[in-house]
Parts: structure tokens; C-alpha cells; sequence
């Protein structure tokens, strides 16, 4: 059977589900937890730990270890949002080679969809143990307020972990098909994502007969968790410099204890009205003084300090009704997703807003994943009735004279579709014309993402503005742009498939890949080798715990003695090839382990 998993690559963390017979499941990683921390480190020894185990050596190790990627993928270095997150991170971020964004590890940098895909790879993995075959394809799920060059990169990230990304599609709607699985109701809905570290809004009309069409959609790609607890940090570290002149955020490893504690102040007072943060040894004073951190923070605290992130969202969710004709009281339910979610404030502000409690009906962290899953399953099933219909969340135009964005395509437009505007030449005798392809809401083209560019020439030399070009942009169901121009008179036109960026070449694709797959084998071979390890381990204990009895019966005789002295060679070689790691020696010594074994269990039985 053929499975396609649904992955919520998260920015705090990921989650992975598959449709087994008909039900959408989430899937325990190895220590039987649903979500996984999106955090990758490096050891010293260069081993690549992902998740929890990364998670777990984060203090100790803050300046190679990886939290938030997410937030850096497909921008570029020169953004705003860039120069933001870099101020607070305790691992080192670089220009790459492209304009674009790497982190360095060790001896190397890497790339954010290379990083991406670490935490992919092991969503791959969790699945594969869990239906005990390969899995190939997958649907990741995206911000619904993404960018092209932002999907193009976590797809990118996907082909990187040896995925084929079959559908990127956004969290929200992901959301809805999860919430309306199974379910035959005509209902216009409300999904409020508040996660880590993006913020999305979508209203969606759901169907009796199976079909989901997104109505509005909104949000901003740099509101999240990961804001709420840098408020947090701030609120300590300021503090802790009133107290001792000292700025915490200078040492690496106190800014990760910093970070580890603020999420947990945020978690604890979501469920009672204060926390206390105590951080010990935290850092070293110039006098060689260790200092330690101690304040206790309450619920009215954080939401003083946290206030206005709240409101951002309430804004967006209303402007989002506003643009799209819609009353709140036409909303019928609102569905909660993402971990933050839990916040009180954040509940309490919606609730307000929508005049009515949101849903409890699924759960926030898992309902991403479980609703990729099911659009998985949708694709590739024959006779699946499911009719997804979704939006470009940013409008598409061109850049026109005087450096003006001319809209095409507007935002939350149902695609696919295809748009066509007729333009003149503005230049005496002009027989070129260069369009350039933009994305996104504001009147200046410069201040808008540039998805391509392309020039259509040889038009015929005529006075100005008399030479009419029709310029047409198209969406497909999978969201690929293309852009045709063409001279009316001539009928020359000239065609760009927009290829949104990751910032990667396609070499470095096609090595990150092949790395990937190296890793995937060392990591394979590595887990045998533990297995067969633990295995061996456990019968040399078992053998030694009957060396004293045996040797008790036979010890007198020299066949016996010599048969004690064959059984400690055994037992010498087989820890010997544990100490050189040679799975293969293991694999030889596995029989005579357990041969004596079986032949102590023999003598001791007939005692």
C-alpha cells in the first residue's frame, strides 16, 4: 500500500500523520511523544542529534544547536525580519552565497531548507517505523501567509529529506479539512494559527458534499511564540541588569537558559496566575562572583508585556472580515490551532472578538498534520469526493511606469484562475519592454517581492503608447504562476513560468540530497549496530551470571575447564567488537554467544 504522510513542519515543533484505513492518525516519535522539538544540533564529535535529543543538550550546547529555522526560510539576509532574529540568537547566522541564509555548525554552514529538512527526515522516519515500509511522498503544510519563495524553499527542504512533496498547502486549511473529516455539515468557519512563529486567519465554507473553499485568508509570518517569549526574556534580562549592571544576552549559554526558561514561564501561566524563574549560576560576575536569577513572574505580567502581540492578531482577523464582506456573526465556528492558542489572553481576545467560544473540537497541536494526511490520502485514493479550493494569499501584479505595483491577481482570489490586462508602450519607438512579476499588497513595486522578470521584444517602432501589450497571469491548482505577454498587432508574445527561490542552485540541491541520503544509510547502519549491541550486551550479562554455577559442575575436569576457557574467548571477542564498533564481527560472535549460552542454561538446568 501506498502512503502519503501529512508533516506540520512546525517552528517550535513538527508533527507527522498518515491515513490508515480510512483514519487519519498522528504518529509517536521513539519516545512517545506526538510533536517533536524542530531543533537539530551538532556534538563536538560531529554526531547530528534532531528533536528531543537535541533538546535535551541545548543549554550545554547553545551555540550548535538550531531552534525557530522556520523563521528564517526563504527570506533573504538583507531582510528586516532577518536583522531581528539574528540580535537573539545563540547560534551563529551568516550571508550565504546567494543573499540568502546560513547557519553555521562546527566546520561548516548550512542552508535553512537543509536544516528544514533534518527535522523532515526524521518525520520520514517516525512514519516509516511506524507502517513498516518506505515512505516516499508527503504533504507539508505551510503558513497560509508564505510566500512563493518561502513554499518553494520548505519544498525544497522536503526533496532535500528524500520526500516528494506531492501538495504544499496551508496550515488553516489543513486545519479545516482535519475539523470537517467525516463530518457532513453545510458551516462557515473561522481558523485562528497562532504558533510559534507564524500568525494566520482563514475563513473557509465547508460543505455537505465534500468540497472546502477558502473564502479570506490573511496573517503575518513574523508573529509567534517565539515573540511572546522574547518579551519574556527581554523582561528578565532587564531586570537582572538593574540588578548587577550585567547584560545576559552577551554569554551564549545563559541567552539558551534564558530562552528554555521564558517558554516555560509562558506554558506554567497558562495554567496558574504566577511562576517563579529561577536560574542559578547563570553567569559569572567580573569579581569571579556566580550570579544567580531569581523573579517570579505573574499571568497580569506577561499579559501587560504581551498585550499588544495579541491585539496584532485581533487587527489582522478584523481586517480580514472587513476585506472580505464577512460579519463576525456569520462565522459559525472558530477553530483554535497552534500551540499558543492556550494562552488565556489569546482565548479571551478571541472569544471577545467572535462574540462566542471557540472550538474544542480538535486538538491544536496535532489538527495540522492530521488534515495534510487527509489531503494526502485524497490524491491519491480513486473516487475521493474532497474538493479543495484555495486562495492566493498575496496579490500578483506587475511593475508599471513610475515604479508602481499594477495588481493583476488580487489577494484571496480562488485559484486556479487566469487574469488578463492590456498595457501600452510608454517610449517613442520602443521595441522591447521588460516585465517584471511582483507579489504582495503595497502601491510601490520595490516594496513588494520580485518573482521574475522577463523581456518581451521586437515590437514594432510606433509613437508612444501606441503599441498595446496583454499581459496574462495564470495559477494552476498547484500555485505555479505563469506569465504571458504579447503584442496585440504582432501576436509576438513571450512567456515566463514563474520558479519561485529557495536561494539554492540546483547542484546544491542535488548534494544536499545525496548527503541526506548518505546520513540516512550511516544513520541505519548505526541503529543496527545499537540494536545488535544491546542484544549482545544482554546475553554476555546472561553469561556471566552463570559462569560461577557452571564452573561449580565442570570446573574439576579438563574438558570442562577447557570448555569455560572457549566460552571467555566468546565473551572477550564479542566486547571487542563492541569497543571497535564492527557490526560485522558482532554479527559472526552471535552465534557462539549463543551456543554458550544455551549450553550454560543446560548444565545449570541439570544441577
Amino acid at each position: 500500500m501506498e502512503y502519503v504522510i501529512g508533516i506540520d513542519l512546525g517552528t517550535t515543533n513538527s508533527c507527522v500523520a498518515v491515513v490508515q484505513n480510512g483514519v487519519p492518525t498522528v504518529l509517536p516519535n521513539r519516545q512517545g511523544y506526538k510533536t517533536t522539538p524542530s531543533m537539530i544540533a551538532m556534538t563536538e564529535s560531529k554526531k547530528r542529534l534532531v528533536g528531543h535529543l537535541a533538546k535535551r543538550q541545548s543549554i550545554t550546547n547553545a551555540e550548535f544547536t538550531v531552534y525557530a529555522a522556520k523563521r528564517f526560510i526563504g527570506r533573504k539576509w538583507n531582510s528586516e525580519q532577518v536583522r531581528q532574529i539574528v540580535k537573539t540568537t545563540p547560534y551563529r547566522v551568516v550571508e550565504g552565497p546567494h543573499g540568502d541564509v546560513r547557519i553555521e555548525l562546527r566546520d561548516r554552514s548550512y542552508a535553512v531548507p537543509e536544516i528544514s529538512a533534518m527535522v523532515l527526515a526524521e518525520m520520514k522516519a517516525i512514519a516509516e517505523e511506524y507502517v513498516g515500509q518506505e515512505v516516499q511522498k508527503a504533504v507539508i503544510t505551510v503558513p497560509a501567509y508564505f510566500n512563493d519563495n518561502q513554499r518553494q524553499a520548505t519544498k525544497d527542504a522536503g526533496t532535500i529529506a528524500g520526500l516528494d512533496v506531492i501538495r504544499i498547502i496551508n496550515e488553516p486549511t489543513a486545519a479545516a479539512l482535519a475539523y470537517g473529516f467525516g463530518r457532513r455539515f453545510d458551516k462557515q468557519i473561522a481558523v485562528y494559527d497562532l504558533g510559534g512563529g507564524t500568525f494566520d486567519i482563514s475563513v473557509l465554507e465547508m460543505s455537505s458534499d465534500g468540497v472546502f473553499k477558502v473564502i479570506s485568508t490573511a496573517g503575518d509570518t513574523f508573529l509567534g511564540g517565539e515573540d511572546w517569549d522574547n518579551r519574556v526574556i527581554d523582561w528578565l534580562v532587564e531586570g537582572f541588569s538593574a540588578e548587577h549592571g550585567i547584560d545576559l544576552r552577551s554569554d551564549r549559554m545563559a541567552l539558551q537558559r534564558l530562552k528554555d526558561a521564558a517558554e516555560k514561564a509562558k506554558i506554567e501561566l497558562s495554567g496558574q496566575r504566577e511562576t517563579e524563574v529561577n536560574l542559578p549560576f547563570i553567569i559569572t560576575s567580573g569579581r569571579n562572583e556566580a550570579l544567580h536569577l531569581q523573579r517570579v513572574m505573574t499571568r497580569a505580567d506577561f499579559e501587560r508585556l504581551t498585550a499588544d502581540l495579541v491585539q496584532r492578531t485581533i487587527d489582522i482577523v478584523s481586517e480580514t472580515l472587513d476585506d472580505a464582506g464577512i460579519g463576525k456573526e456569520e462565522i459559525e465556528d472558530v477553530v483554535l490551532v497552534g500551540g499558543m492558542t492556550r494562552v488565556p489572553s489569546v482565548e479571551r481576545a478571541v472569544a471577545q472578538l467572535f462574540g462566542r467560544e471557540p472550538s474544542k473540537g480538535v486538538h491544536p497541536d496535532e489538527v495540522v498534520a492530521l488534515g495534510a494526511a487527509i489531503q494526502g490520502a485524497a490524491l491519491v485514493e480513486r473516487g475521493n469526493k474532497m474538493i479543495l479550493l484555495d486562495v492566493t494569499p498575496h496579490t500578483l501584479g506587475v511593475m508599471v511606469a513610475g515604479g508602481m505595483f499594477e495588481p493583476l491577481i488580487p489577494q484571496n482570489t480562488t485559484v486556479p484562475t487566469s487574469r488578463t490586462r492590456t498595457f501600452t508602450t510608454s517610449r517613442d519607438n520602443q521595441t522591447a519592454v521588460k516585465i517584471l512579476v511582483m507579489q504582495g499588497e503595497n502601491e510601490r513595486a520595490q516594496d513588494n517581492e520580485l518573482l521574475g522578470e522577463f523581456i518581451l521584444d521586437g515590437l514594432r517602432k510606433a509613437n508612444a503608447g501606441s503599441v498595446e501589450i496583454d499581459v496574462t497571469f495564470e495559477i494552476n491548482a498547484d500555485g505555479i504562476v505563469s506569465v504571458t505577454a504579447k503584442d496585440l498587432e504582432t501576436q509576438r508574445d513571450q512567456t515566463i513560468i514563474v520558479a519561485a527561490t529557495s536561494g539554492l542552485t540546483k547542484d546544491e540541491i542535488r548534494s544536499m540530497i545525496d548527503e541526506g541520503r548518505r546520513h540516512a544509510v550511516d544513520r541505519k547502519v548505526g541503529e543496527e549496530f545499537e540494536a545488535r549491541k544491546q542484544e549482545t550486551e544482554q546475553i554476555i550479562i546472561e553469561i556471566e551470571q552463570l559462569f560461577a554455577p557452571v564452573e561449580r559442575v565442570v570446573g574439576q575436569s579438563d574438558f570442562g575447564r577447557d570448555a569455560l576457557t572457549r566460552a571467555r574467548g566468546v565473551v572477550d571477542r564479542a566486547r571487542q567488537a563492541i569497543l571497535a564498533k564492527d557490526q560485522q564481527q558482532l554479527k559472526e560472535h552471535a552465534d557462539s554467544l549463543s551456543r554458550t549460552l544455551r549450553m550454560f542454561k543446560g548444565v545449570v538446568a541439570r544441577m
